[in-house]
């Protein structure tokens, strides 16, 4: 019998034959029976090596780390709590109790592995690095909170909280999808501190940093539009009104240096002008309506707890109430006092 029986150990895969077996035998050997591999349609021995390593394997539908991980999830897993790691090894098992350790104690639905408290020697290269550093740091300013390392693949969660993310993410944007809509669903997230290795030799990252960054910034900027109306809607207004500005400026210049006029472009300035300045104000209106929709729902929420507990007492006091009367109606019989022990003695005087 595991320690673990309540707890999925997630593997999603694409052609990691090199390191899946070690580790599925370090999460096995830390206790974890319940292990999935979920795989994105390898062209190598993955499958046939982690079935015999002791992994469930399952081949995704479709394409994709985050479809992977939704498909998992939503059609595969039924344990109450799931541990997603990345299967190239990089990941150390040794941190999967202090991992789950958050959503144990109920202080947390959803842990974040922060990769850099504890990164090794080539882990990571320096383009990679800083395109991390980048990202927390937009995250952050676009969605107000610190998570430390949103890209980490290194999650625990519950599902019943991981069922509750509208996710739509295919590819790698699926850790910042995440975190996004943990902020917007108000997950409670905790960040533990883990370590992140270097990939073994043989093994082939299916990271492409260029054109994946640019996808991850741009889920990031998309998810704004709910989450940050004002930085969504601002950003565009703002970088509107300074091109019309900038433009304006321009054929200003040209007009009184040397009486050149620019009419297409002083129109074109006009536009982008005003297209900015309705932009800003349109995020002003949208963050306000953002604001109080939020306040809303805290306050039916607070509503729904207050009525659920003034239920409880009320439950608890129309029990209480009705065995009082119980009680009464067995001494009271035809308006007379029919106690136990005035019954007793006068049976016994009777005699």
């Amino acid at each position: 019998m595991s320690d673990h029986d309540d707890v999925c150990v997630l593997l999603p895969t694409m052609n990691e034959a090199e390191t899946v077996a070690r580790v599925v035998a370090d999460f096995r050997d830390a206790g974890f029976e319940n292990l999935l591999v979920i795989d994105g349609g390898s062209t190598d021995e993955t499958r046939s090596i982690a079935r015999e390593a002791g992994a469930r394997v399952v081949e995704q539908s479709g394409r994709g780390k985050g479809q992977a991980v939704r498909e998992a999830v939503r059609d595969h897993v039924r344990a109450p709590y799931v541990l997603m790691a990345d299967a190239d090894a990089t990941y150390d098992a040794s941190d999967a109790a202090a991992m789950l350790d958050p959503l144990l104690d109920g202080e947390a639905d959803h842990v974040i592995g922060n990769r850099f408290a504890d990164m090794r020697p080539g882990a990571m290269t320096r383009l990679n690095r800083i395109g991390n550093r980048l990202i927390n740091i937009a995250f952050r300013a676009i969605h107000r909170e610190s998570y430390r390392d949103i890209l980490s693949g290194y999650r625990a969660f519950t599902r019943e909280s991981f069922l509750r993310l509208h996710l739509t993410a295919d590819g790698f944007g699926i850790e910042t999808e995440m975190a996004v809509e943990c902020v917007k669903n108000r997950v409670s997230v905790a960040v533990v501190p883990i370590t992140y290795r270097e990939r073994p030799g043989g093994s082939a990252t299916n990271l492409h940093p260029v054109r994946d960054g640019g996808v991850i910034f741009l889920e990031l900027y998309r998810k704004a539009k709910t989450n940050n109306p004002l930085f969504y809607f601002g950003s565009a207004g703002a970088a509107a009104t300074a091109a019309g500005l900038a433009m304006g400026a321009f054929v200003l210049y040209r007009y009184l240096a040397f009486g050149i006029s620019h009419e297409v472009i002083a129109v074109g300035a006009v536009g982008a002008t005003i297209l900015g300045i309705q932009l800003l104000v349109f995020g002003v209106l949208a963050d306000m309506i953002h604001s109080l929709h939020r306040e809303q729902i805290a306050r039916y929420e607070r509503t729904a707890g207050d009525g659920s507990a003034g239920r409880s007492s009320a439950d608890g006091g129309d029990r209480a109430i009705g065995t009082e009367e119980v009680a009464d109606s067995d001494r009271t019989v035809g308006g007379q006092d029919t106690e136990p022990d005035d019954v007793a003695g006068r049976d016994g005087r009777g005699d």
